[in-house]
Formats: C-alpha cells, structure tokens, sequence
C-alpha cells in the first residue's frame, strides 16, 4: 500500500468519525441540571484529532525510521570480508545493492532465475529495464538486494496496516465517549495551542540549524585563514595554491565585497524609497478610489517579477543606455559601464518600488482618520496634514518598512550577477563594475571543489556575515516600530 494510499484511508476514517461525532452530539437528550459543555463541531473535531493525528505521527516516524533499520541490515547480510575490508565504500556498495534491488523487481521468472544462478550480465539486463548500473556488481549483492526487498516490502505492509488501525482506534475512542460533560472543546484548543507551538518550534529550529550549518564550516574556514586576513583585507582573489607562489592560498578580504554589496544597495534605496514613498502618499491621500484600485495592482505586479527578468532587462536594456548615454554626453568614451553598480542599483531601485510602496501605504492608511480630519478641520491643505501629521505620526512604520526593503535589496543575487558583473573591484564610481557577497557565495559553491579548501568554506563565512547584517537590520526595524508605535495609538 503506497503512502498516497495510506493518507488518503486516514483522512476518510478522519472525515467519516467528524461527521458522526457530530451527529451523535446533535442528538443528545438534555438532561436536568446537565449543560452541554461543548458545541457539536468540538466533539466532531476531537473525534477527527483522534483519528487523524496518532496514525499520521506513527506513519511518518516509522517511514524516517525504517530506511536506517533497512540500512543496517542490508549491510549486516553482506559476507563478514566484505564489510571489514579497509578500502570498502559502505555507502556505494549499499547504492548498488538498492539499484539492484529495483531492477530485480523489473524481472520476469525466467530472468530472475538467471540472476539468482549468476548466469545473466546484470549490467545489459538491467539497462533494457531501464535501470542503469556502472557496473555487474558482486555475486553477494543479489542475495542482500532480495533481502533489501522483502524487507521494504513488509515495511510498507505494516505501516500501512497498523497506521490503519491506529486511525480506526482513535476513531472509535473519540466517538465512544460523547457526553453532554465531555470537555471536547478544551481537548481540541489543548491540540490547536501545541500544534502553534510546534509550528514556532519549528520556525526557530529551522533558523538554529541555518546557523549551526554555517557556523561550523565558518570556523574550519578561519582555522586556515586569519580572520584579521578576512574581514580587513581589501583584495579579493581566492586561488589555489600555484607553483612559484610560496604556498599561498588566495586572498579572501571581504572589504571589496561588503562595499559593493552596500553600495548597490544604496544606489537602489535612493531610487525606490521616494519613488515608493511618493506612491505611497498619493495612493493613501490623493488617489480616488477608482484609480487606487487601478494603480496599487499594477505596483504590485512588478513584485510578481521574477529577479532573473530584472536581470535580463538591466543587461539588455538599461545598461546599453545608460552607457550609450554617458558616451554620448562624455564625446566618445563613456562614463558608465554596461555593467556598473548604477545599472544594478536602479534596476534593484525598480524591484523594490512595490516592496516600499505596499508596506509604507499600509502605515499611512493605518494613521487614526481623526488625526487626518482634525488637520483639515483646523484650517491645514491637505499637503500640509500630509507633511506636518501623517507622514510623522506614521515615520517609525515607514522607518521600519525601509529597514526591511534594505535587507531585501543586501540579499539579492541574479540582478547582480547580469547588471554589476563580478569583479571584485574597490571603488566609489558608481559607473564601474563591483560585486556583492551573494554573487561570491555562489561563484565559490559552484563547480567540483569539495568543502575542505579554503575557496570553497569561504562561502561560508560570506554567508554567515551576510546573516548577521541582515538579521541586525530587520532588529533595528522591529525595535524602531515597537518603541515609536504606542505614542501614535
């Protein structure tokens, strides 16, 4: 029984013990002096708890657990000089004996007998199953595949049957004791209120192990290279090691790359906030309705964007022009590259105007109307009450909002790759080329480096670094919201 199977027999058990739980409770005879404690979707609900969430629990916990056990037994069946040979690969051999397994399921009798009796060329027999093999394997591994398969195939068996059967019980224990005092409603909060925990649990899990998984190959990375080397050195070259060099490894300052990473993302702010901002307002204060709903969906169709097509479109459209441009004011020689930091920071500029723009005209329009009224009552223009009330009462959202399209613009990566380029330049002339630390995260984890040099760990602990200014960023945003908020209210 396949697991879409197996999900879909608990869910109808589920289904079928909800609807009855909650027929038999629309028809419990009041009783004198007896309340009803819960309402009848409550005791529908628990009944659909019991049915649903033990069966499932056991069904996924045995579905991680049982291909280990497999593992091991697959291997403990292999011949003694097998597994303590000091040049085994343990998981190669079990590889192949898996491929082999799936193969031996594509075979008729009379092939599988010539398998079995070692007859058969296992590599040409399996490719006109379509199974691939690099080799013939070993005599001992058809034992250990068949063996691999009968125990994947009880394994499925039994899950499914006692998954069932757990669904079955708890269908049964939620419908055996509906009564007019059955606390079915704080049993199914109880249920909600851990499944909440458990889902922030998870959101905070998630981000630790983010950490964790950088933070180690980050301090393997820093035992070959200095971290003075690192994070005060301007140049960026991380090369291997080349005969007449001295041993070195490469330079991996990450100044070039933290400037370039800032800048762009400056020249990308300074487009969008007031274009976004100014959007904002009018949309918030000016705008009829008509036109609102016109003009908001059309913004925020640009954020639909994929980030690839801002890329293309930098490269082919606004990086020619901007370097025809420069050309053409300059005599001849142009002042801005095709790929530049400027070509990359307003195509990013563009990326963000619906991010600043959505976010900033929620604040605005969540300002108290009596402030707005209040203003115009006194006598004020409405772009006074704009500049001298809304805009202040609702600067620290705004503040905040711009925090987070900051971040936003930090971690971007295929704009920069197809408008800024990839050279590791030091400069302030925003008409030449720069990178970020995303663009050299994926140029160092790209290729057949294995994470043991330093040109592949450095990644790494760009990442890590890029984490931290990220994460500071959306802190300051949240503390800037929740200390200026509550003056406003």
């Amino acid at each position: 029984m396949s697991v879409s199977w197996v999900l879909a027999v608990i869910l109808a058990i589920g289904v079928a013990a909800y609807l009855v739980a909650r027929l038999r409770a629309t028809r419990l005879e009041p009783q004198a002096g007896v309340k009803q404690h819960s309402l009848p979707g409550y005791h529908g609900s628990y009944a659909l708890i019991l049915a649903i969430f033990p069966a499932v629990i056991f069904f996924a916990i045995w579905k991680v657990a049982s291909p280990l056990y497999i593992d091991g037994a697959v291997w403990r069946s292999l011949p003694d000089q097998v597994r303590t040979a000091s040049d085994v690969n343990r998981s190669l051999t079990t590889s192949t004996v898996y491929t082999i397994g799936t193969g031996l399921r594509r075979l008729n009798t009379g092939e599988l007998e010539q398998v079995r009796s070692g007859q058969a060329d296992l590599k040409a027999l399996f490719a006109t199953k379509g199974v691939a093999m690099a080799s013939n394997g070993e005599a001992y591994m058809v034992p250990a595949a068949e063996t691999y398969n009968s125990m994947t195939d009880a394994s499925v068996r039994y899950s499914g049957i006692i998954a069932v059967l757990l669904s079955l019980a708890g269908a049964w224990l939620g419908l055996s004791g509906i009564t007019l005092r059955r606390r079915a409603r704080n049993n199914v909060e109880r249920v909600m209120l851990w499944g909440l925990i458990g889902a922030s649990t998870v959101a905070i899990l998630t981000t630790v192990g983010i950490v964790l998984s950088m933070l180690f190959q980050t301090l393997a990375f820093f035992q070959s290279v200095p971290l003075s080397n690192f994070f005060f050195g301007t140049v960026w070259d991380p090369r291997f090691a080349a005969a007449g060099s001295g041993g070195a490894t490469g330079q991996f300052g990450l100044i070039p790359l933290l400037a370039g990473t800032l800048y762009i993302a400056l020249v990308a702010m300074l487009f969008a906030v007031p274009v976004g901002l100014f959007a904002a307002i009018y949309m918030s204060e000016y705008a009829s309705r008509k036109v609102r709903s016109v003009v908001k969906p059309v913004l925020e169709v640009l954020a639909g964007i994929p980030t690839i097509v801002y890329g293309i479109f930098a490269l082919v459209t606004v990086g020619p022009l901007l370097r025809d441009i420069s050309a053409a004011l300059a005599g001849g020689q142009p002042l801005i590259m095709a790929q530049s930091v400027l070509t990359a920071g307003l195509v990013m500029g563009i990326m963000l105007i619906p991010f600043v723009s959505s976010l900033s005209d929620d604040i605005i329009s969540a300002v108290p109307r009596a402030l707005h009224d209040g203003s115009l009552g006194l006598g004020a223009t409405r772009s006074e009450t704009v500049r001298n009330v809304i805009l202040p009462a609702a600067l620290p959202g705004i503040v905040g909002a711009l925090l987070l399209t900051a971040s936003r613009a930090i971690g971007e990566t295929m704009i920069v790759v197809l408008a800024a380029g990839v050279a590791a330049n030091l400069t302030i002339n925003p008409g030449e080329a720069m990178t970020t630390i995303t663009v050299k995260i994926v140029n160092q984890l790209t290729g057949d480096l294995e994470f043991t040099s330093p040109q592949t760990l450095v990644a790494f602990a760009l990442g890590i670094t890029l984490f931290v200014i990220t994460l500071g960023m959306n802190v300051l945003a949240l503390y800037i919201v929740r200390k200026y908020r509550e003056q406003y209210e």
